[in-house]
C-alpha cells in the first residue's frame, strides 16, 4: 500500500482542524470579551531509508540521508489573549479591562471561572452579577435606592443615594491574573477555569501590580480579525484540496499498477 494515501489523510485531518478553528474564530467575531484561537501544527515521524553520515566509500559519507516523512498532526489550539477592541455603550455597568487580567464569577456550585466579559447586570437582589446571573466576586450589592453609580479605573464603587451630597463608597472590584493564560480552560459562555497549565491565580486592584485598568461605560470587543481568518479559511481549504489530490493521485496509481498484465510468452 502507497504510505502516500495515509501521508495526506493526515494533512486532510489536519486542515479540518484548521478550517474547524477558523469556523469558531468567525462565528464570534462579535461575541464580546472572545479570545480567538490558533491551530498549531508538528511533523509526524520519518521513515529513515538512510541516516545522514552514512558511509558511502572508505572516504565519503552520505550529506543528507533518505527520510521520508509520514505526515502531520495537531499539536495544540492556542488561544490569544491580545487585547480586543473597546466599544462605548455609556451604560453604567459595563466594564473594560484595558490590559491583563479577568473578573472572577462563582457558579451556582460555587466554582469559580474567569472572563473578559465586563457586560455585567445587577440581579432582584441588586447583586452585580454576568449574563447568566453568575455573581461577580468580590460580591457588591448596588443600594436599591441608588441614583448614580460610578465605578474608578481602580475598581472602586461609589453610589449616590437621595439625601446624601458625597458618594459612599460600596466595594471594590479586584481582578485575576494567570502567568499562563493559554492554560486555562474554555468552559464556554466566555467563562475560563483555572488549569495546571494557567497557574494560580493572582488577585488584585486594578493598575496595581501589572493588572489591567478598568474603564467603565465600554466593553472589551472580540480579537477575531475578519480579513486574518478569511484568508486562513482560504489556504486551509487549498491545502484539503491539495492533500485529496495526493490521494487521488495515489489512487490513479495504484490503479494503474492493478491494471498491468503479465505477457504471456510460448
Amino acid at each position: 500500500m502507497m504510505q502516500s494515501l495515509y501521508t495526506a489523510s493526515t494533512g486532510m485531518l489536519a486542515m479540518q482542524t484548521q478550517i474547524d478553528t477558523t469556523a469558531n474564530n468567525i462565528a464570534n467575531v462579535n461575541t464580546i470579551g472572545f479570545k480567538k484561537s490558533r491551530a498549531e501544527f508538528a511533523d509526524l515521524m520519518y521513515s529513515v531509508i538512510e541516516y545522514a553520515g552514512t558511509s558511502t566509500s572508505d572516504v565519503t559519507k552520505s550529506p543528507t540521508g533518505i527520510e521520508v516523512g509520514l505526515g502531520v498532526r495537531a499539536t495544540a489550539i492556542n488561544k490569544i489573549f491580545a487585547e480586543g477592541s473597546l466599544k462605548q455603550t455609556d451604560n453604567q455597568f459595563d466594564l473594560a479591562i484595558t490590559g491583563r487580567g479577568f473578573f472572577k464569577f462563582e457558579l451556582p456550585d460555587g466554582t469559580e471561572t474567569y472572563s473578559r466579559n465586563g457586560a455585567l447586570k445587577v440581579d432582584q437582589n441588586g447583586t452585580m452579577v454576568n449574563s447568566d446571573g453568575y455573581k461577580l466576586i468580590p460580591e457588591i450589592v448596588v443600594p436599591p435606592d441608588a441614583t448614580n453609580i460610578s465605578i474608578g479605573t481602580d475598581g472602586t464603587v461609589t453610589v449616590i443615594q437621595p439625601g446624601q451630597v458625597q458618594a459612599a463608597v460600596i466595594g471594590q472590584i479586584q481582578t485575576t491574573n494567570f502567568i499562563n493564560p493559554a492554560g486555562l480552560h474554555a468552559l464556554g459562555d466566555n467563562l475560563y477555569l483555572e488549569t495546571d497549565s494557567s497557574g494560580q491565580p493572582v488577585e488584585g486592584i486594578p493598575g496595581v501590580d501589572g493588572l489591567g485598568t478598568l474603564r467603565q461605560g465600554f466593553v472589551e470587543l472580540s480579537n477575531v480579525e475578519l480579513v486574518v481568518e478569511l484568508t486562513d479559511l482560504i489556504t486551509g481549504q487549498r491545502a484539503y484540496d491539495s492533500n485529496s489530490k495526493v490521494i487521488t493521485t495515489s489512487d490513479e496509481m495504484l490503479q494503474t499498477t492493478n491494471n498491468l498484465k503479465r505477457e504471456e510468452h510460448f
